[in-house]
C-alpha cells in the first residue's frame, strides 16, 4: 500500500492504493461514507478481494477527513473535491484499464453522480443509502437511476437506509443493474468476507 496526497479546491485529499496481485484488470476508485473514513471493514475487505482479481484499488478520504472536520459537507462539494482526485490520478498515472467508481453510503452516491462524465466501465455501491431512515418518501433512486453503465449494489438485509428489496425495486426495469443481498446492518462490518465475494463477483462482470 502506499499514500498519496493530491490537492483539490477544498484542501488535500488522501488516497491509499493497493496494487493487485499478478495483471492489472484496472482502477478500482472507492469512497468513503459520512460517518467513517477509509478504514471501515467493508472498504478493507472489497480492497483485498479486488486488489486479489487484478484491480488497483484506490480508497479516496475526502478533504474534509484529512482536515480533522467531524461533519461532511454538502453533496455537491464532494463532488468537486471527487474529481479533482480523479483528474490527479490521472496525471500520475494510477488509472490505467477499466475505471470502475465506487464507494460506502455517501461516496457511493458521489460514484453515481459522477460516473457518466468520468468515463466510468461501471459503478460498484456498497450499502447506498437510498432513504433516510423511516423516511422512505425521502429517495434518492434518482441518483440509481442516472447510472448509464453497469450497476452494481450491495446491501445489508437489514440496512436502515434502504432494504435491498427496495434497492432492486428501485432499480427495476434499469439495465445492468445487480443488487446483492448481504447479511448485516448499513454499518456491514461483519460477514464482510460475503460483501467483498459479492463485490468481486460483480467486479468480474465489467468489460474494460
Amino acid at each position: 500500500m502506499t499514500a498519496l496526497q493530491l490537492e483539490t479546491p477544498l484542501g488535500p485529499a488522501r488516497v491509499t492504493a493497493t496494487e493487485p496481485d499478478g495483471g492489472l484488470r484496472g482502477a478500482l476508485v472507492l469512497g468513503h461514507g459520512a460517518g467513517g473514513g477509509v478504514e471501515s471493514a467493508d472498504l478493507r475487505a472489497v480492497t483485498a478481494a479486488a486488489a486479489g482479481a487484478g484491480w488497483r484499488v484506490l480508497r479516496v478520504e475526502q478533504p474534509w477527513r484529512v482536515a480533522g472536520k467531524r461533519i461532511a459537507p454538502a453533496p455537491a462539494r464532494l463532488d468537486v473535491a471527487w474529481r479533482a482526485v480523479l483528474d490527479g490520478l490521472r496525471e500520475a498515472g494510477r488509472l490505467d484499464g477499466a475505471l470502475v467508481l465506487g464507494g460506502r453510503s455517501a461516496g457511493a452516491r458521489v460514484a453515481c453522480r459522477t460516473a457518466g462524465e468520468q468515463g466510468a466501465a461501471g459503478v460498484l455501491c456498497l450499502a447506498f443509502p437510498l432513504h433516510p431512515p423511516g423516511r422512505p418518501e425521502r429517495s434518492r433512486a434518482g441518483e440509481l437511476a442516472g447510472v448509464a453503465v453497469p450497476l452494481g449494489v450491495v446491501q445489508g438485509e437489514r440496512d436502515a437506509f434502504g432494504s435491498p428489496e427496495a434497492v432492486a425495486a428501485a432499480l427495476s426495469g434499469q439495465a445492468g443493474a445487480s443488487v446483492y443481498a448481504v447479511p448485516g446492518d448499513h454499518a456491514l462490518e461483519r460477514n464482510v468476507e460475503v460483501v467483498a465475494a459479492a463485490a468481486v463477483d460483480w467486479l468480474s462482470g465489467v468489460a474494460g
